[in-house]
């Protein structure tokens, strides 16, 4: 288990129950599947996504009769955990999926991978073979807590009936305190058919388990002064931030001290896009003056963030002149990949709180921090590198224009859902983000496959939202059978396929580092056909895929057409809609760091390495 004790002073953590810690209800004789409904129901589980099978069969019979819990039956097990996972980040609630043994419980690995790279909180119920079967290589048998330990904040392996309580309330209190994170509980199918007691709230036993949230009031100082102290402050913001709500206090933080702020890609929305000290995203492929702020700072202020190497690039020569302050509430992530010269363990949202009231009092002081040089480098890389794009010399649709006039014409308050690879990226460049909760996708991990269930689970958890998934032609052909599942429910998803015809950003790096050998990234055409000029995927056709699915169904190859295309499709909310976008397949995302290669080496656009004009002192 993550975030071991660190003192005997902290108080024993109590579960989560879905406010129901008042005195102990009466207690009830049931099953033990009944047992785990009734907990499920307490703990405030509202939506879950599932699939059954014979492991966890028992505990389908009486969820028929939960007034409270609401099953939506998936198409595939990886789509419940996706699904899980969108639904968890669009509502800040503990997601939840279920699967039976062996297949069905292998089949969540990857989005139970991809939720523990993301921080999300996430509960995993499997069904699992009896418990005198286990470890006989039984029919559908796999030791799925062995498979997830290195994937899960923690597992549980329940084999006794009367203790269903007690872990659904620890699952739940772990999934979503301290740093969130997937847990798994297993069950095995006879502690689910035994005969049990039920009552609540349990008592809970995690000894060991404190993760600490208040921070250090020295660090806290520290962290001010050196804020004060800088000439060239930045604000790098991940995901943590947007974990621990704390994007209002980011905010005060922000125009208090005056400092650029980067926000990852698991950050974005967490500070307005459009507020003039939002330099952009870092990394890879984040905007020049992201990148360049980072690695021309003297000081990062890292608020919920893990030096990741897709922010960091070569990381010997990341930020060689700042100084690093590293707040975290996991104390694992400080100066794992670079150390921190200030570490604060706390969570986000307090230690942010903090330091406004710290830097407050340096001000109340006399000291201020003076940026004004900084300010001119910035703007000035600002606006010689923004962002943008070139329209294709054939009138051929481009796909940053598909997905920018997508979030210009998407109704207020549009949840975003991207898959991974080229339209990720143009997903996070070319749509404003003002709010937190507005953008999904799978940052850590890079599931493919990941939008179509997410944009369903976000909409389960925000029906009253319109949920826009940016998925990609390669992306789609994983998961879109949850279309089936979108339809049968009621769960009116729009999806916009960028339809290129190839594995696009596996392609885009043919292109820079294989001498253009397209081995097999392309989509549209078998390996011993001719080449053809690229009309997008069309075996299958997503168009006739999505009609045969239940969805409304549109394509659109003309840029004459695309507001209203995109009109059409915000205006149908009764059924899922998806519109195949065919894009040209040769565009290609910019600004880029090669992997592998220094920060410094950015380039802004195929052929062109930015030109800083200064000269560093230090």
């Amino acid at each position: 288990m993550t975030e071991q004790a660190t003192g005997a002073h902290h108080p024993q953590p109590r579960a989560r129950s879905g406010g129901s810690q008042q005195s102990a209800s009466a207690v009830e004789h049931v099953t033990g599947a009944q047992s785990l409904i009734r907990s499920l129901e307490e703990v405030g589980a509202d939506t879950v996504f599932g699939l059954p099978g014979g492991a966890i069969l028992p505990a389908y019979d009486p969820m028929m009769d939960s007034q409270k819990v609401r099953h939506i039956l998936v198409r595939h097990e990886q789509g419940a955990g996706h699904a899980a996972t969108g639904y968890a980040q669009a509502t800040g609630k503990v997601g939840v999926c279920i699967a039976t043994s062996g297949p069905g419980a292998t089949n969540l690995v990857t989005p139970i991978a991809d939720a523990h790279m993301d921080s999300v909180p996430l509960v995993a119920i499997t069904g699992q073979v009896a418990s005198a079967s286990i470890g006989t290589d039984a029919f559908q048998e796999a030791d799925i807590c062995g498979i997830t330990m290195p994937i899960t904040k923690h597992n549980f392996l329940v084999t006794d009936p009367a203790d269903i309580p007690r872990t659904i309330a620890e699952a739940f209190h772990i999934a979503s305190t301290g740093r969130p994170g997937p847990v798994l509980v297993d069950i095995a199918k006879d502690a689910m058919q035994a005969r049990t007691t039920f009552s609540w709230p349990p008592q809970t036993d995690l000894p060991g388990y404190r993760p600490v949230t208040k921070p250090h009031a020295k660090q806290i100082r520290e962290a001010a002064k050196l804020i004060t102290d800088a000439k060239r402050p930045v604000l790098y913001v991940g995901g943590g931030v947007m974990k621990a709500g704390a994007t209002a206090e980011l905010k005060v933080l922000a125009e208090l001290t005056g400092a650029p702020v980067t926000t990852t890609l698991m950050a974005l929305g967490s500070f307005p896009d459009t507020h003039p000290q939002h330099l952009g995203m870092p990394g890879m492929h984040g905007s020049v003056a992201a990148v360049t702020s980072l690695q021309k700072a003297d000081l990062i202020v890292a608020l919920g963030a893990r030096f990741d190497d897709r922010v960091t690039g070569k990381l010997d020569s990341f930020a060689p002149y700042a100084k690093i302050v590293h707040a975290d509430i996991d104390p694992a992530e400080i100066g794992k990949n670079r150390m921190a010269d200030v570490p604060i363990v706390g969570d986000a949202r307090e230690v942010i709180a903090d330091l406004i009231v710290a830097v407050q009092a340096e001000h109340e002081a006399g000291r201020t921090g003076d940026y004004a040089a900084w300010w001119n480098d910035l703007n000035r890389w600002r606006e010689n590198y923004p962002l943008g794009y070139d329209l294709p010399e054939d009138g051929s649709l481009s796909p940053q224009q598909v997905i920018q006039r997508i979030g210009q014409l998407a109704p207020e308050g549009t949840i975003y859902a991207a898959g991974v690879g080229q339209h990720q990226m143009w997903a996070a460049h070319f749509i404003d983000y003002e709010k937190p909760a507005t953008w999904l996708n799978s940052g850590g991990a890079g599931t493919m496959g990941y939008a179509v269930p997410a944009a369903m689970g976000a909409k389960a958890g925000q029906p009253d939202r319109p949920v826009w998934a940016i998925d990609g032609d390669g992306c789609f052909q994983m998961t879109n059978q949850e279309l089936v599942t979108c339809a049968m429910n009621n769960i009116p998803i729009k999806v916009a396929i960028i339809n290129n015809g190839a594995l696009g950003m596996v392609r885009q790096w043919q292109t820079l580092f294989y001498n253009q050998r397209y081995s097999n990234t392309v989509l549209h055409r078998g390996p011993d056909d001719e080449p053809a000029p690229n009309t997008g995927t069309r075996c299958p056709d997503f168009v006739k895929l999505s009609e045969a699915m239940g969805c409304v169904a549109m394509r659109c190859e003309d840029p004459a057409e695309l507001d209203a295309v995109i009109a059409k499709a915000n205006a149908i909310n009764d059924r899922p809609v998806v519109v195949d976008f065919i894009v040209h397949e040769d565009a290609m995302v910019w600004p880029m760091v090669a992997a592998g290669t220094s920060n410094d080496e950015v380039m802004a656009a195929r052929g062109v390495r930015p030109d800083f004009g200064d000269n560093e002192d230090d």
